[in-house]
């Protein structure tokens, strides 16, 4: 008797067929067509390996298998063969397993690990190992992205990619969206809202270049935040009980205890979302983000920590208030309602403007004040959870870009034993996965030249000469002088005088620059150099 479920087998055919497929309309379609035939109790988990994950977003599993027990797993693994044909396993039946492997935790869990990896492989034919362990490593590598996922589910169900869309910004998983959409219609997309204690994806900024650009885009009279240095965070609450979140959506909320008493002290509103940004005061002065990261990620000595590297929350936009969804009320309507739960010391630093020297001036101060820049915001603006846009601009000191390292190499001299000379990525949406846009060994610390060490080689996938490939898992801030074009990269483009700013552990892979914003930056940058084509 045949199990009940659709095999990974079909799975990973139906990936095989997609990769060599150029079409975007025939990839949708074949994407489509396979979420109607699969169960119904699969369809999430599927929409999910479409999109290069294996759990939502919001959940804090992870499997931690590094590049290193994959191949020792597959090198065990070579030769063997059974006297007896093994039982096919479903789609949901590889997510039990890698749900269970990304359970196991404790003392010996890491060997447990590896057992039941080998377990799972052991049972796997070359196409389906193929597939399963490039969904591992985070690229599945079949040329679909979130949003041709997205498409794709609106094919299925007939429901419009904006509405969808809408829906997985508040929900933050693809999958439940899937389900949602195929197996519910549209008045349960339509019903999608803001729940409690499950955070949504923040709404971001594009880069500005000048204040004058800001006011052209904002039509004149904009207002203007400082851009602070830290660790966005989401805030929600219902009584007395109180999540923190960061904007990767796990939560911290025993992480910072200052936080979660200034929410309960000084918020005077039922429940409510607050959104808003952690940083590190010392001597009335913000400390470097770096430390911030260290105190939130601190396990050892955290009161020690707490003490020392003290806290400070400046919020800037509500987004849910007494049962309430307020996302589609304007930024201004917000900002109000903010200020009456809210004490100013605990909000933003702002001005609304159309004065180009008042701007000018609150710019410096933020300069001078030891933060980032400031953030415009478009008074008449919707938050848009999830949406990078120029309804919010961000003016920054330095031009800066998050990238994921996809390899590094072996350091040489004073960097011996290190791995640097980091190859940086951006996401190509069009083709979903990650392009080199340059390499580089500069801005770290030798503490963060070996804990970042530590870390990759935990991610290793395989190495190569002097080159170690890892997880796209990384992500790092770039600052650079320029773009320019490059032949040597399958992106087209690089950074010229590229160097690490800081380590964002707060971002995750997806949240890194795309190519499509990198294309246009470069050629913003021709408004005021010229270029050659060589």
């Amino acid at each position: 008797m045949l199990k009940k479920g659709t095999l990974f087998e079909k799975f990973s055919k139906k990936c095989y067929e997609i990769e060599n497929v150029s079409s975007r309309n025939m990839k949708i379609r074949l994407l489509s067509d396979f979420l109607i035939t699969v169960f119904p109790d699969e369809i999430a988990i599927v929409a999910r390996f479409f999109s290069n994950r294996i759990f939502p977003e919001y959940s804090n599993l992870s499997l931690d298998i590094g590049g290193t027990t994959v191949w020792k797993v597959l090198r065990s693994l070579e030769g063997q063969f059974s006297l007896f044909e093994k039982e096919k396993l479903t789609i949901m039946d590889v997510y039990t397993y890698l749900k269970k492997i990304a359970e196991t935790s404790g003392q010996g869990s890491r060997k447990r690990k590896e057992m039941l990896f080998r377990s799972l492989l052991s049972r796997l034919s070359s196409i389906e190992k193929t597939y399963l362990i490039r969904l591992i490593f985070g690229e599945l590598r079949i040329g679909v992205s979130e949003g041709l996922v997205l498409e794709s589910i609106s094919n299925a169900s007939g429901i419009p990619t904006d509405k969808l869309r809408r829906a997985y910004m508040l929900l933050g998983d693809i999958g439940e969206i899937a389900y949602k959409a195929i197996v519910g219609g549209y008045k349960n997309i339509e019903s999608v809202s803001l729940t409690l204690f499950r955070p949504i994806k923040p709404m971001l900024a594009e880069m500005a270049y000048s204040i004058r650009e800001i006011f052209k885009e904002h039509e004149g009279k904009t207002a203007l935040e400082f851009k602070y240095d830290g660790i966005r965070v989401q805030v929600h609450k219902k009584g007395e009980k109180i999540k923190v979140f960061t904007r990767r959506l796990n939560e911290i909320t025993y992480n910072v205890p200052d936080i979660v008493n200034v929410v309960m002290d000084h918020a005077r509103e039922k429940s409510l979302v607050l959104d808003g940004e952690i940083i590190g005061i010392k001597d009335g002065k913000p400390i470097a983000f770096q430390d911030v990261i260290r105190r939130i990620r601190r396990q050892r000595d955290f009161y020690a920590y707490l003490k020392n590297i003290p806290l400070k929350v400046y919020f800037f936009d509500i987004i849910y208030l007494n049962g309430e969804m307020i996302i589609e009320k304007p930024y201004i309507e917000r900002w109000n309602i903010l200020s009456m739960i809210l004490d100013e010391e605990f909000l933003a630093k702002r001005i609304i403007t159309d004065d180009l020297r008042e701007a000018d001036e609150f710019y410096k101060k933020a300069i001078l004040n030891g933060h980032e820049g400031i953030i415009a915001k478009k008074l008449d603006s919707f938050y848009e959870p999830g949406k990078r846009g120029k309804k919010w601009l961000k003016l920054k000191i330095v031009d800066t870009i998050d990238c994921v390292i996809l390899a590094a190499e072996w350091g040489h001299g004073r960097r011996m034993g290190w791995l640097s000379d980091y190859h940086l990525g951006v996401y190509d949406e069009d083709k979903g996965r990650f392009v080199m846009v340059g390499k580089t060994f500069k801005g770290l610390t030798d503490e963060e030249f070996e804990e970042i060490t530590k870390k990759l080689l935990s991610l290793k996938i395989y190495e190569e000469g002097n080159i170690v490939y890892v997880q796209p898992k990384i992500v790092v801030e770039v600052a650079y002088s320029e773009i320019q074009r490059s032949p040597k990269y399958e992106s087209g483009l690089a950074l010229r005088f590229a160097r690490i700013t800081r380590i964002r552990y707060d971002k995750s892979p997806y949240e890194v620059t795309s190519l499509r914003e990198l294309q246009e930056r470069f050629y913003n940058q021709l408004k005021f150099k010229s270029s050659v084509d060589i």
